[in-house]
């Protein structure tokens, strides 16, 4: 089976400062991969070059066996991306932002109306389709996001952090969605720093630290016989520190007087 993504000796700088250091990667349709790793190891660079908004970098991004820089905007087309940062039109309601966002896949507006409508339902928003952004509370905004990174129904779904701000039924729906899109054959991107949840839906995962992939394999792999949880192995991959100490540290120092 070709890979849906391959990412083939990648590497960015910004300046002295080394991103993404000669990463591989290949991942195959109806796979959801956990990518993790500790703040600045490169995940958001990864989803931005391939998401097309970062295109100077050394090395071969494939979607689909095609060199994304040979037709960014064709391959766009592929992708639904859902962000950390729920960063709307406030002054559109979601209605019309949805409108606008099926309008740049070139949908109908029929299609549009109709997926939009049946979507926010589901997410308990449909009653404020009409309503300005502006007022909307985080958890609201980013059902909003979700809808729109798959109202055209994309073969990647890229998800930065996607449960940011949803209340427990939501996080419950945007669990098992990604379980049906992978039936359906759809790739799912998902980054997070939600270990239990990364844990439990992922069929692989791969965790990336200073700009190196050093892990990528299914949860039971990693952990070797053992029974740690996925977040003690991240700690155990990524520091020497003996994070209770660390922790003990800080609330030494609030006390200190």
């Amino acid at each position: 089976m070709q890979p849906i993504i391959s990412l083939q000796n990648v590497s960015k700088q910004y300046g002295d400062n080394t991103v993404l250091n000669n990463v591989d990667l290949e991942i195959f349709p109806g796979q959801i991969i956990g990518y993790i790793g500790p703040n600045g190891a490169g995940k958001s660079t990864t989803v931005k070059i391939l998401t097309g908004v970062i295109q100077d970098y050394t090395g071969t991004v494939l979607l689909n066996g095609k060199d994304i820089r040979e037709d960014i905007l064709g391959l766009k087309q592929m992708i639904g991306y859902v962000p950390e940062l729920a960063e709307l039109y406030d002054l559109l309601t979601p209605n019309e932002y949805l409108h606008f966002v099926g309008a740049l896949y070139h949908l109908p507006d029929a299609i549009i109306k109709e997926r939009s409508t049946k979507i926010l339902q589901s997410f308990g928003l449909f009653e404020h389709i009409d309503q300005r952004m502006d007022s909307f509370s985080k958890g609201m905004r980013q059902k909003v996001l979700l809808t729109a990174g798959i109202l055209h129904n994309p073969s990647i779904v890229i998800l930065d952090e996607p449960m940011s701000g949803l209340d427990a039924n939501a996080v419950i729906v945007v669990k098992e969605l990604m379980q049906v899109l992978k039936q359906e054959g759809k790739t799912i991107f998902y980054c997070s720093h939600m270990m239990d949840v990364v844990e439990k839906v992922s069929d692989r995962i791969v965790l990336i630290d200073k700009g190196s992939i050093i892990a990528n394999d299914t949860i039971e792999v990693l952990r070797e016989g053992s029974t740690h949880s996925l977040e003690k192995i991240f700690a155990q991959m990524t520091t020497s520190e003996n994070l209770n100490e660390t922790a003990g540290n800080i609330a030494q120092a609030m006390n200190d007087k």
